[in-house]
């Protein structure tokens, strides 16, 4: 099993910064990737950013310039940097990992999820 412990949410007001964490523990071997992927009351839930195993990024684009992903491996931890916030920002925020299984496919573990709040 994976566990996934997020933090770092709250209320911010437009133009300010928050930082996420995600340490992940338990069965964490074979990790493709992790990333953050958020959702807003009444939408989907949506990549926001994911961070491979070889360091590569990708981002939304609605992101792009504003959010950094990145992550210590010694800690098993994810971090996203929020900059330049925006009230469309506001949403609850998800820690993801995904890891090969035994035949290569991947399988996607997802923390509880903290609250974002951005104020205009």
């Amino acid at each position: 099993q994976v566990q996934l412990v997020e933090s770092g949410g709250g209320f911010v007001q437009a133009g300010g910064s928050l930082r996420l964490s995600c340490a992940a523990s338990g069965s964490i071997f074979k990790i493709n990737r992790m990333g953050w992927y958020r959702q807003a009351p009444g939408k989907q839930r949506e990549l926001v950013a994911v961070i491979t195993s070889g360091a590569n990024t990708n981002y939304a684009d609605s992101v792009k310039g504003r959010f950094t992903i990145s992550r210590d491996v010694a800690k098993n931890t994810v971090y996203l940097q929020m900059n330049s916030l925006k009230p469309e920002d506001t949403a609850v925020y998800y820690c993801n990992l995904q890891r090969a299984d035994p035949f290569g496919y991947g399988m996607d573990y997802w923390g509880k999820g903290t609250l974002v709040t951005v104020s205009s």
